[in-house]
């Protein structure tokens, strides 16, 4: 069973009181709710008894190892399944929109109500289990793992886009945004689903 470095629960209840607008028109990063209770004692260098401060690319490259571990217990991706689905508002598994200066990510929590009969209707929609929170391109290892397993339903595969209706000055920026997401995500072991119309594609 997959025990996460952070709590499910925390980044569920962060999700709920952080919910915000699109990425498209979203302008702040909800750090202090996410990165209190999932970053805290992680993101700044660690001291040592004689003063000198450890490596910081050290302690982030076993951080990103150790979640790594830990998403391998997420079974790999199911292509019969993910690539059946030809739109993000029936995506069940996190997905990123990618902007200039930060990511959201999105997260559908899985349905508390076992049954199948409604799913996806006007009683249960798929959207009202979906939850987003903008996040720095390199807290996205940590907000991963904070994921519940029950909420990859496809296997370790995220979905990424681009912001729809970037400016076209923000367009470099933005690219070079999705690259450094989608290195992350390799480095992490998840397969990176490139969402692009007409056609995804698997990185």
């Amino acid at each position: 069973m997959r025990t996460p470095i952070y709590s499910p629960t925390l980044f569920s209840r962060s999700l709920l009181q952080a919910r915000i607008a699109p990425a498209r028109v979203a302008s702040a990063l909800v750090t202090p709710v996410l990165l209190a209770g999932l970053l805290a004692g992680c993101s700044s260098s660690a001291v040592s008894p004689n003063g000198t401060t450890q490596s910081t690319a050290t302690q982030r490259q076993a951080q990103v190892e150790q979640i790594r571990q830990q998403l391998d217990l997420i079974p790999p991706p199911s292509k019969n399944r993910y690539m059946a689905v030809h739109s993000l508002t029936v995506w069940e598994n996190p997905y990123l929109t990618v902007q200039g200066g930060m990511l959201t990510l999105h997260v559908t929590m899985a349905d508390a109500n076992p049954s199948g009969l409604g799913s996806g209707g006007i009683m249960r929609p798929v959207a009202a289990r979906r939850q987003d929170l903008n996040i720095r391109t390199g807290d996205l290892p940590v907000a991963l793992n904070a994921i519940p397993a029950t909420a990859w339903p496809y296997g370790r595969v995220i979905a990424i886009e681009e912001a729809h209706d970037t400016p076209p000055a923000a367009r470099p920026q933005v690219r070079r945004n999705m690259e450094a997401a989608m290195q992350s995500l390799s480095d992490l072991g998840v397969v990176v689903y490139e969402w692009s119309e007409p056609a995804p594609s698997v990185r």
